[in-house]
C-alpha cells in the first residue's frame, strides 16, 4: 500500500521507518503496524487504560497503533509505545511504575520486534 494519501509528514516519516526495520530485521511486527497506520485514522485503534490493564501481563511491551486514552485504571508496570497518548493515560501509565514510549523509541530498545504485543 502507497502512503501518497497521507499528508502529515510525520506519519509519513514513522511509516517509512517501520517498513525499513520490517525490512532490515525480518521483523513482521513492523510491518502489520505500518499497514494500519496506512489505512484511514477512522480505523486507528483507540485503546483505553481498562483494556490494557484487563489483557496485558505484568511487564508486556505493547504497541498501540493509534492512541492510548485514559479510561480505567492500570496497576501493571508496562511499556506502552503508541502514537499518540491522551495526557491522563501518560499520567497513570508513569504512576503505575510503567513506561511510556513513541514507536520510534520502541523500534531502537526492540529493532527485532521480540516479545511485542500489538492491541488494538
Amino acid at each position: 500500500m502507497k502512503t501518497g494519501n497521507k499528508t502529515d509528514p510525520n506519519l509519513v516519516a514513522l511509516i517509512d521507518t517501520l517498513k525499513a526495520a520490517s525490512r532490515e530485521k525480518g521483523a513482521g511486527v513492523w510491518r502489520d503496524i505500518a499497514q494500519r497506520f496506512e489505512r484511514s485514522s477512522k480505523n486507528w485503534a483507540e485503546v483505553n487504560l481498562s483494556r490494557l490493564e484487563r489483557y496485558a501481563n505484568e511487564g508486556d511491551i505493547i504497541v498501540v497503533p493509534g492512541k492510548v486514552l485514559g479510561a480505567g485504571s492500570i496497576n501493571k508496570k508496562l511499556t506502552v509505545a503508541a502514537y499518540k497518548f491522551s495526557d491522563s493515560a501518560a499520567k497513570k501509565i508513569e504512576e503505575a511504575g510503567g513506561r511510556k514510549l513513541t514507536i520510534p523509541e520502541l523500534i531502537r530498545e526492540s529493532p527485532s520486534g521480540r516479545d511485542v504485543r500489538i492491541m488494538g
